[in-house]
């Protein structure tokens, strides 16, 4: 591809909300390099992933146990096969899930063990809350000190938190059911834009504090490299140049805020990143990041015909 001395590439990995039916599909059937994923994806696990990520039932594939790894499997698909044709990054960052598998391309995890500790992870999210008892909210249109007092205000005596700093005017709050649903009854007095998500359970808020333990040994067990390149970690917004720190932000990050306008603002401003890589279904963290830093540019890999777009940058 064409680059300029000033060309500064990151490649960013999205999580849970990108998701399709037949994600991948198009890039296993043009290059072997993301089929062999696919293919070891399924060995590992025990069970067809790739016939889930490729013809659903939608439902069964937003399952929060198959959903993430079969994001993880199909950011690698695509990270793998389009390998020769992309610049070397400066940083690297993924959105919750999608650390996993910032770590796989930074040469931190194998594919297999972020295979293993995502399935488990989901798992262990699930089961943290039982159905029906915690939610999630987006709230649009109020700034972050305005969310930070809608939840303080909302609270009473239940669970409620900050959990996704997405983007200037769009924060994510999680916590138990009647607490979030207060507080988007107040967001729209507060002239907020409230909307609940279709998620099944208050992810990154202290209720995963469960699923934080269930996890933490899992990840001491598993090999963590040093990362050829530094990796953004949510929940610092700072990079990490060991596996010893890749793998303490992966425990922490399980019941603590995603500050992903932070992450984002820190390849740009320290690192000087000028060029974002989508590498992964669906469009969202671009969505972000041009809301975030306006003047960088966007390059989505959803299809195989976004490597057209990696010649023009």
């Amino acid at each position: 591809m064409s680059e300029t001395r000033s060309d500064r590439f990151a490649f960013v990995f999205p999580g849970q909300g990108s998701q399709k039916v037949g994600m991948g599909q198009a890039w296993a059937a043009a290059f072997p390099e993301a089929r062999a994923v696919f293919d070891e994806a399924d060995r590992v696990l025990g069970f067809e992933l790739t016939r889930l990520c490729w013809e659903g039932p939608e439902e069964e594939l937003a399952l929060t146990a198959n959903l993430q790894p079969a994001l993880v499997a199909t950011s690698v698909a695509i990270l793998r096969a389009a390998a020769p044709r992309l610049p070397l990054p400066v940083a690297v960052a993924g959105h919750s899930l999608g650390e996993y598998s910032a770590l796989v391309a930074a040469g931190t995890l194998e594919l297999a063990d972020a295979l293993r500790l995502v399935r488990r992870r989901g798992e262990l999210m699930q089961e943290a809350v039982p159905v029906g008892e915690g939610a999630m909210a987006a709230i649009l249109a109020l700034d972050d000190r305005a969310v930070e007092q809608l939840v303080a205000d909302a609270a009473g005596d239940q669970v409620l938190a900050v959990a996704n700093k997405n983007a200037p005017g769009q924060v994510v709050i999680a916590g138990h059911r009647e607490a979030v649903e207060r507080a988007v009854e107040m967001a729209r007095e507060r002239r907020g834009k409230p909307r609940i998500l279709p998620v099944s359970a208050p992810f990154h808020s202290p209720l995963m504090a469960p699923a934080r333990q269930g996890l933490e040994p899992l990840l001491a067990a598993t090999d963590f490299r040093d990362p050829s390149v530094p990796v953004v970690t949510n929940v610092d917004a700072a990079p990490v140049v060991t596996g010893l720190g890749a793998r303490g932000a992966l425990v922490r990050q399980v019941d603590s805020p995603v500050r992903w306008v932070e992450s984002v603002a820190w390849m740009a401003d320290e690192a000087g990143v000028t060029s974002f890589i989508e590498v992964g279904p669906g469009a969202v963290l671009s969505g972000t990041i041009r809301r975030i830093r306006p003047e960088a540019k966007r390059i989505g890999l959803a299809e195989p015909e976004g490597l057209e777009a990696l010649g023009e940058a």
